[in-house]
Order: structure tokens, then sequence, then C-alpha cells
């Protein structure tokens, strides 16, 4: 019960703080810059997901150099190289959003541009300081600026979306939470009836059920987000009743194939799927590193890896669906 009043404090703040972020995102007006209209409102979640990106990568990178192979070799990561994985992920997101503000469409090529150079930073050190660095650990270092900070930087793609972005970003925040507290839920309800087990290797707890469950819920997540937007902004150029500055957080779906709830379902039940496969894969890499939690920051929790795992794998399916698919 204390790990569950944990989890629920945590939880609570959690929720305040998005809640915090939306309202920051729907009211605060926005600048003219090279003609567009710059939504100053949205830093709120930029400046999130930057630290989102600096304290995943600070924590991976503890657990690399915490673990070990099978051959019981350390996966060394020198500072020199932890140093330049943690700058690269605390560049990233302000980075795509300073290039987007000023040349849009511009911002993953300076990303990808950004990533190489680190990339070939951290080979470097691989070679000059290889008494304090193996090579293994220069991969892990490699990945974890693509696991921590270029899927973070997709937050803030979506967050900048010129149509649907605050659809996009509560879609992305409810669909992994009720996913989540669906699965949990389920799975710990009905276990006893159904015990077939997800991936026993990698997650015993977990249940076949119980991913159904967070099938469930991340769909109602999807269509939560839905009607609290059509509530409170509707379609854009219709009369919202809370006044915004910045279209991009009323709804626009253009097409006449199929009806928006049903897009919606579909995007949920994928992103859904995409919250569960980054739990697990989170998962093997905790068991790979001999490991429980990834940090104790968030209580109840675990580390912000632990809270954001599932988040960072389906933001790729929420930008692609909301960026050329509801429009």
């Amino acid at each position: 019960m204390k790990v569950f009043t944990k989890r629920t404090l945590t939880s609570i703040v959690y929720v305040l703080v998005m809640l915090a972020l939306c309202l920051l995102k729907w009211v605060v007006p926005g600048v003219m810059i090279n003609g567009n209209n710059q939504f100053l409102g949205s830093l709120g979640f930029d400046a999130l997901f930057c630290a989102i990106a600096v304290i995943a990568s600070m924590e991976f990178v503890d657990a690399v150099n915490y673990s070990s192979d099978k051959n019981g070799d350390k996966m060394r990561v020198s500072p020199v190289q932890k140093v330049f994985t943690v700058a690269f992920c605390a560049l990233i997101v302000p980075l795509y959003v300073a290039i987007e503000v000023f040349m849009p469409s511009e911002g993953f090529l300076a990303c990808a541009c950004a990533f190489a150079v680190y990339a070939a930073f951290i080979a470097g050190t691989s070679v000059f300081d290889h008494g304090n660095s193996t090579v293994k650990g220069a991969i892990c270092c490699i990945f974890i600026m693509l696991y921590c900070g270029v899927l973070t930087a997709l937050f803030s793609a979506i967050n900048h979306l010129p149509r649907n972005s605050m659809l996009a970003i509560i879609s992305l925040i409810f669909c992994t939470m009720f996913t989540d507290a669906g699965a949990y839920l389920v799975g710990k309800s009905l276990k006893r009836f159904v015990p077939l087990k997800l991936a026993p290797k990698l997650s015993p707890n977990k249940t076949v059920i119980g991913a159904v469950g967070g099938l469930i819920g991340g769909v109602l997540g999807g269509l939560l987000a839905y009607v609290l937007i059509m509530c409170f902004g509707g379609m854009e150029g219709g009369e919202a009743w809370l006044v915004s500055f910045n279209s991009g957080v009323f709804f626009t779906f253009t097409s006449t194939a199929i009806h928006p709830i049903v897009s919606i379902i579909l995007v949920s039940l994928v992103t859904a799927v995409m919250v569960q496969i980054g739990d697990l894969f989170e998962s093997a890499i905790k068991r790979e590193c001999g490991i429980k939690d990834m940090g104790k920051l968030l209580p109840g929790h675990g580390g912000v890896l632990d809270r954001f795992d599932g988040m960072l794998c389906c933001g790729i399916i929420i930008l692609f669906c909301f960026g050329t698919i509801i429009i």
C-alpha cells in the first residue's frame, strides 16, 4: 500500500504539471517570426521534454556503467563520453525548436547533423581514451543519444505541428497513461483467470490479459483527448468555449473517407501497442544491466525512463499520424 500511495501521489503531480502546460500552450499568444506565428505557450512542453532527455540520458549512462556483459567485463563509459552524451540530449530539443522557429521544416536536418558530429566525438573518445571506456560503452552512448535525445525531439515536433498539435500532445499523454493504467488494473484483476504470461523472461508480472487491458485503456485515452478538444475548442474556425490564439489547439480534419472518431481509435490502438513494446524494451534493458529501476527520482515509479519509456516509443506514431494522416 505504501508503494501504491507513492505511485498515486507522483501520478497526481504528473497530471497537474501536464494540465498546467496544456493551459499554457492554449492561452499564451505567440509572436510573428518570418511571417509565421510562433506560439510561446508551447515552450513549456519543450522545457519538459528537454528535462526528460537530460535526466533519462544520465540514468541510462549510469545503468550502462553498472552493467557487465556475459563474460563479466564492464561496458565502461568514460566521464568524457558521459558529458558528450548528456550534452547532446540537453541540446537536441532546443536546437530543433530554434531551427524550426527561424527555418521551418529544417529542424530534423539540424538534429541529424548534430547527431553525426556527436557520434564522431563519441567514437573518437573510445579510441583516444580507451583506458577509461570500451567500444561497447561507446556504442551504448550512441544508442542513448538516439533513444533519449532524438526520440525526445520528436515530442517537440509534435508540440509544434501546425495543425492538431494540442490533440496530438494530449493523445500522446493520455494514451500512455491509460495504457499503463489499463494494463495494470486489468492484469491485476484478471490474471488469476487468464494467467498466460506476455513476456515471462523479461517481465514475469505482465500478462496477456493485462496487455489487452492496456489496448482498451489506450483507446479510451485517445477518445478522452478527442472529447476534451471538441468540448473546449471544437473544430478550427468554429466557436470555441475556451479562447486561444493558437490555431493548432483546435481540431482540423479534412478527410471524407473516414470519421474522425474512427481515426482516433485506430491511432490510439497502434499507440497503445507501441507503449507496451516500449515498456517491455526497457525491461529488457534493465535485465541486461542487472538493475530493477533506472533511477529513484519519481517515488513509486523509479526513474524518468521508468515513467516515459512507453512514450518514447510511441512518439513516432503520434507524429506520423497527426502530421500526415489527420489533417
